[in-house]
């Protein structure tokens, strides 16, 4: 075979490699676009902005570290009225349990006949002109660092449900307001809606398909849950 003959046969095995190797590669990019366009939507699902509070105030953005326990008030109703009083006595162990699963610091529940005896009420707001000496009182009694006071703006116990919390973290030794908050949770919008259910499920197990949660729209106990950690996911970090 001489040396023309050989080179010929070379560049026809040359050819044919290269017109399977950009077949594979256009097989590969053609799956791939195809793909892009199969799942374009999920992403678009799984990454849109859930309701977050904004109504919020931070001050400092951080914790100090001689800022560890914190004594927490029963919730206060904002008014006397049948559905709020109700409702504080309902989402009293929700609010507790979310506060613990922040482990921002040391939480120590304030005992509401003992306050009543104390202070005259069985709750306090923190709008209210408090007592001369409350804080230090609270200091004495729980060796806390500060206060959590939390009142019940809204308790909707049907559908569409609704739940409002106005919250203020106080710093027992100087009276200064770390942080406070003030939202209404409306489960008729459906951006809150769609926090609600992904914080029940923790995480979208199928996008792009939308599973009303029954629990969540039905039972006044799951949605005050999420509404109480959607807002104290806004506390200072530690």
């Amino acid at each position: 075979m001489n040396f023309r003959a050989w080179s010929d046969g070379d560049n026809i095995r040359r050819q044919k490699i290269i017109w399977r190797t950009g077949r594979s590669v256009g097989l590969f990019a053609l799956c791939g676009v195809l793909a892009s366009c199969q799942t374009a939507p999920l992403y678009t699902t799984v990454f849109r902005r859930d309701f977050r509070p904004d109504n919020v105030f931070v001050y400092p953005t951080k914790l100090s570290l001689d800022f560890r326990r914190v004594a927490v008030l029963p919730i206060a109703p904002a008014a006397n009225d049948h559905d709020l009083p109700e409702g504080c006595e309902a989402l009293n162990p929700v609010l507790w349990e979310q506060i613990v699963k922040t482990k921002k610091f040391e939480a120590v529940t304030v005992d509401a006949s003992h306050l009543s005896r104390r202070t005259g009420r069985a709750a306090w707001t923190g709008n209210e002109v408090l007592p001369p000496d409350f804080l230090a009182y609270l200091r004495r009694e729980y060796d806390c660092d500060g206060v959590l006071f939390a009142e019940l703006t809204t308790y909707r116990a049907y559908s569409p449900l609704a739940v409002g919390w106005r919250f203020k973290l106080v710093d027992a030794r100087t009276g200064q307001i770390i942080w406070s908050a003030d939202e209404l949770f409306d489960a008729s919008r459906p951006e809150i809606q769609r926090a609600a259910d992904h914080f029940e499920a923790e995480k979208p197990a199928i996008p792009l398909i939308t599973v009303k949660n029954w629990a969540m729209t039905s039972s006044p106990r799951l949605f005050g849950r999420y509404t109480a950690a959607a807002l104290l996911d806004t506390l200072p970090e530690r």
